[in-house]
């Protein structure tokens, strides 16, 4: 992304980082991040407490020179949304683009979706099971739950490869666990698993969460990266579950040890002290030591011995 750095477009690169920082905060867990440096998110979006409750996800791409000069690239994905009503979605959005243009848009176009969202939960197609809808007879009915996760979803440009759509059947990806450090009774357990899509990221943090005793949990921070051979680039994020910046630290620790395929879920189990500063060393040592012991990089010391540079990880390859 050589263009965002163009001096040219910093007045537009600080309005998109000031119009996500926005939206971000203003939708929560429904804002994704897909690839920061790529200027790729995403947001689900759903018609609320209306019934049937209808569901659509907004892929977006923004260019360098967007707000000034362009829009953003974006699709809608949504099971049920087809034809004539896909297109008059589409006018309205680039209705809001030309009548706002060199501004910021993307809270009007997310609005402007929950909008219609609510209209199609009132019209007459649609019928009293939540989440389905009446379609003509060319046409199959979806549920919500038929819709991809928005994480994984697959958009129509040069960076579709990072999205990924992939088969409901892949594989379980095995999933280590670390040894604990413990710490004035606040106690740091890391888990990894190798991973090679989104699909398989949000498997494996499911399957934690069914552990009684990682659920419960107070924070389990996580970051992957997945490294895309045929653009040479990385899909990679990353979570806090609520100790703030603890999963950029934790995805900045991946990119320093250069690792690649591999979520990494740290649990914290607080134990009534504040540790300080210190939770963030307890939180990047219990990762960097699950990472060495499955032979992702070599360790500080045997490094340092041999001059060596850190390793590649190990090829790890699932079905």
């Amino acid at each position: 992304m050589a263009d965002i750095l163009n001096p040219e477009n910093e007045g537009d690169l600080q309005a998109q980082i000031e119009e996500v920082e926005a939206l971000s905060s203003i939708y929560g867990d429904e804002w994704c991040v897909i690839d920061e440096a790529s200027r790729i998110f995403c947001i689900k979006i759903s018609s609320d407490f209306e019934e049937p409750k209808l569901t659509a996800c907004l892929q977006i791409i923004l260019p360098p020179d967007y707000p000034g000069a362009a829009p953003p690239i974006y699709q809608i994905n949504a099971a049920w949304l087809r034809g004539p009503e896909r297109a008059k979605l589409a006018n309205s959005l680039e209705d809001i683009y030309v009548e706002h243009a060199g501004e910021s848009i993307l809270y009007q176009w997310v609005e402007k979706i929950r909008d219609f969202l609510v209209e199609k939960s009132h019209s007459p197609e649609t019928v009293d099971q939540p989440g389905k809808v009446n379609v003509t007879a060319e046409e199959e009915v979806y549920d919500d739950e038929d819709l991809p996760d928005f994480t994984t979803l697959k958009l129509n440009t040069e960076n579709a490869h990072l999205f990924m759509d992939q088969a409901n059947d892949e594989e379980m990806p095995p999933i280590k666990h670390g040894n604990t450090i413990t710490d004035r009774r606040s106690t740091f357990q890391p888990h990894l698993a190798p991973v090679v899509t989104p699909r398989q990221v949000k498997m494996v943090l499911e399957k934690l969460c069914e552990n009684k005793k990682i659920a419960s949990a107070t924070h389990n921070i996580y970051a992957y990266r997945i490294y895309c051979e045929d653009k040479h680039s990385f899909l990679q994020d990353c979570d806090d579950d609520g100790e703030t910046a603890a999963g950029g630290r934790l995805l900045h620790l991946l990119q320093i040890l250069d690792v690649r395929n591999v979520l990494v879920v740290v649990s914290r189990w607080y134990g009534g002290i504040l540790l300080g500063p210190d939770r963030f060393k307890h939180i990047n040592n219990s990762a960097r030591n699950i990472l060495v012991e499955e032979g992702y990089t070599a360790s500080v010391d045997e490094a340092t011995k041999s001059g060596a540079k850190i390793k590649r990880p190990k090829s790890k390859k699932t079905k």
